[in-house]
């Protein structure tokens, strides 16, 4: 690495503009704003946890144990919300936030000042949710999905939750506009598309998936809104309005939606394995053609969430051999990852087995999304356990595992210093055994006929419920393992980390001192200096 390289880690001490509070608050270095990203997703992670613990203790066993059936629904909505919206989606932006910059050679986001606004909407729509569950009537608790009749007769906290989702939207939309500009005109000399880290692929898929999408939500709860208040009847069937119109809208974004937290994980998981593999990643611009396919098939499949609303035979014939062949790019990347680790000269740091673990239980979860695309077979599912599980194994064990893989991946690079290698070992494992435990016998509660959104059971549901509440306490726990251990690295770790700390790791990022500069690629790297930092993609490299 050469002194040109870093030359500009000098620029640290005199950069910020602003010290104490107001470095955060009026933040415009995409380092600074991805750290309050960060942090914010991993708040409102907790916060939607607990709720899941509460949850799963009025689960352990049949009879109402805590809390009213209204109360449970507010929880089961609010969780759902929460975690989609406030930490999963804010964690990738930013990853993006913190990681596109260094990896593409660009000085910063592309309009600093929009990246500031797009994170500060973040922090009062969250407050709006949690305020929402102290106001007459309490919380919204209709489910994350917000289906009429039940969202138009609820209280206030319903009109919370439309104002909090439209801010979040905003939010998104403007983080979106940020990273496609970013992608597209602020790469090094050099790098073309083709040559791109495959995070940077993901993440500019992903932010067009949400500029496509996210009005539609604003849309579908806006007409909620006005069928509440301004006696519109969009979806009030006794005003002539279809109640199901409102599923399709919904399910119009929620599809993409799915995708939205899927494709960064792939983008994160596709730079870890071949970092640690030691090979380039298999097939790259296959990989590229997948990520895409993903995206424009995921817009053509979301009437199989409503195979029991009555559609026609022909329509859910449509939808049922499209959701089946969007496991085919999904195949491809899997296919493809497992390609990458054979015969590499493998190693099994904590990002490695997150990664890894990424994998066999996404893979776990897409298959019983594949089962779930049999229109028959989910008329019998639809709404049991079984879809539970389903999307548990794609959005814990695929997006979250992603994180984590993400944060161990990257924190010597935020920091400078190395984490403690054995707690990130234990925190995989503890982890990996209790999801499973959590929610592997949700499938069978959802093949037994167990409906979902319920705070009551039958007998015969009792054993599985208490495993999987048992399972839901300690996975809980597990993950204060894991702040406690970004905690330490952050205060010192067990020693400073080097600028390139892992052997396999070959772009760009870790050309860059670690911890990172406030300010890096004043001077865009040269050609040579990108092609060696994409050497990992397996693309061949023109002069």
């Amino acid at each position: 690495m050469s002194a040109e390289t870093l030359q500009h880690s000098d620029h640290g001490s005199d950069s910020h503009h602003h010290g104490g509070w107001q470095r955060w608050l009026y933040a415009t270095n995409h380092k600074d704003i991805g750290t309050l990203y960060l942090w914010f997703a991993f708040t409102m992670f907790i916060t939607g946890g607990v709720m899941a613990l509460g949850i799963r203790a009025e689960l352990f066993q049949p009879g109402l144990q805590y809390w009213q059936p209204e109360f449970f629904n507010q929880l089961t909505t609010l969780h759902g919300i929460i975690m989609v919206f406030g930490a999963i989606m804010p964690a990738f932006t930013g990853l993006a936030n913190w990681m596109l910059p260094l990896m593409l050679g660009a000085p910063d986001m592309a309009f600093a000042r929009m990246n500031n606004w797009s994170f500060w909407l973040l922090p009062p729509a969250a407050a709006l949710l949690i305020i929402s569950l102290f106001v007459p009537g309490g919380a919204a608790a209709g489910g994350w999905t917000l289906y009429p009749p039940l969202s138009i007769q609820s209280g206030m906290g319903m009109d919370l939750a439309i104002f909090s989702i439209h801010l979040l939207g905003l939010s998104s939309i403007m983080g979106s506009i940020n990273i496609i500009t970013t992608v597209l005109n602020m790469r090094a000399p050099g790098m073309t598309l083709l040559k791109m880290p495959l995070f940077a692929w993901t993440s500019l898929v992903t932010a067009y998936l949400l500029i496509a999408v996210a009005p539609v939500l604003a849309g579908a709860v806006t007409m909620l809104l006005t069928d509440r208040h301004f006696g519109t009847h969009f979806f009030k069937a006794a005003g002539g309005g279809d109640p199901v119109l409102f599923q399709h809208i919904f399910w119009f974004f929620g599809h993409p939606e799915v995708y939205i937290m899927a494709l960064p994980a792939f983008g994160i998981v596709s730079q870890i394995i071949p970092t640690f593999a030691r090979k380039p990643l298999f097939g790259y611009v296959s990989m590229v053609y997948a990520t895409c396919s993903i995206a424009i098939l995921s817009f053509m499949v979301w009437g199989h969430h409503m195979f029991a609303v009555g559609m026609p035979a022909t329509a859910q014939l449509f939808f049922m051999f499209l959701t089946m062949l969007i496991a085919v790019p999904t195949g491809v990347k899997v296919f493809n990852w497992i390609a990458t680790m054979w015969q590499g000269s493998m190693t099994f740091e904590t990002p490695m087995l997150f990664a890894i673990g990424f994998v066999c239980l996404f893979t776990v979860g897409g298959f019983s999304g594949l089962i779930l695309s049999i229109a028959p077979v989910d008329t019998q599912m639809h709404d049991t356990y079984y879809v539970v599980a389903h999307f548990h194994y794609v959005l814990v064990a695929g997006a979250l595992f992603s994180l984590f893989a993400a944060v161990y991946y990257w924190l010597p690079k935020w920091t400078g210093n190395m984490y403690h290698e054995g707690r990130g070992r234990f925190h995989f494992w503890w982890s990996m055994i209790w999801f499973n435990v959590t929610f592997f016998p949700m499938h069978f509660l959802g093949l037994a006929g167990m409906p979902r959104r319920i705070p009551d059971y039958a007998l015969q549901f009792t054993d599985f419920n208490a495993i999987a509440s048992v399972g839901a306490l300690c996975f809980g726990l597990g993950q204060i393992f894991f702040l406690f251990n970004v905690i330490h690295t952050i205060r010192g770790g067990v020693g400073p980390a080097p600028a390139a700390p892992w052997e396999g790791g070959n772009t760009l990022e870790w050309e860059v001192a670690s911890p990172a500069p406030h300010h890096t690629w004043e001077t865009p790297p040269d050609l040579a200096t990108v092609q060696r930092g994409l050497r990992a993609q397996g693309v061949e490299h023109s002069t």
